[in-house]
């Protein structure tokens, strides 16, 4: 039986087993499922970021690369970090170039205020405990450092909200189950896209965190939210 996890204890060796499972037809499924909108979602983690070349940029859920090799066009040196070894083994084969590390959010093995820059994409909904990554991620930022969250959300329009759940709950493990053999996982990935917090919320958990100058702008309907943040100077 393919592994599977739940969204009540999001259990990260169950994760970890899960993305494995779905590693290698990642990238191709994400294009299909998305109609190809994960492409205007990265370049606009991208702009956020507004990377400098003489910069460190820790990209969590980096998965298979292709976030981190999109960032690292900046000329900014780029860091990949994920949980799953089947993720990172087809990173490092796509973009030797890069480095890639395994890695918790929760608890990263790396060194405090080591980057000018951090990011997650489309993995702090899979983390067990987002409170502890959020602080994890402003311990290894330096002080005046920023966050980039680019994350699915809660289209705010409620009849296009409707139309969304009802594509998440009929549609989007179909679609999945063409090019991937374990489409169970994507069942798990819409359960836990429609039980994350709303863009409020997430604002809110942020602030607790420990981050400052919080605030977020919605993509394509909200669907998905792009959060932005600085870790206060004092904070050193």
């Amino acid at each position: 039986m393919e592994p599977t996890a739940t969204v009540s204890d999001k259990d990260p060796n169950q994760v970890a087993k899960m993305f494995d499972s779905i590693a290698p037809n990642y990238d191709l499924a994400n294009d299909l499922m998305t109609f190809g909108m994960d492409r205007v979602w990265r370049r606009a983690v991208r702009q956020a970021l507004r990377l400098r070349p003489d910069e460190d940029v820790l990209d969590l859920a980096a998965g298979t690369g292709t976030s981190s090799a999109d960032l690292a066009t900046t000329g900014a040196r780029v860091v990949g970090g994920d949980i799953s070894t089947g993720m990172l083994a087809v990173a490092r084969k796509a973009h030797p170039e890069l480095e890639f590390i395994e890695a918790d959010a929760t608890n990263l093995d790396l060194p405090d205020n080591s980057f000018d820059a951090v990011t997650i994409s489309f993995g702090l909904r899979n983390v067990n405990d987002t409170q502890a990554a959020l602080k994890e991620m402003l311990r290894v930022t330096k002080p005046g450092g920023r966050i980039v969250i680019c994350e699915f959300s809660q289209p705010p329009f409620k009849p296009f909200a409707l139309t969304y759940r009802w594509y998440l709950k009929n549609v989007l493990g179909r679609l999945a189950g063409l090019v991937q053999s374990n489409d169970s996982a994507y069942d798990y990935l819409a359960e836990s896209i429609l039980a994350w917090p709303d863009q409020a919320e997430l604002s809110q958990l942020m602030y607790e965190a420990g981050w400052s100058q919080v605030g977020f702008r919605n993509l394509t309907g909200g669907i998905v939210a792009l959060h932005r943040a600085v870790k206060p100077v004092e904070n050193n």
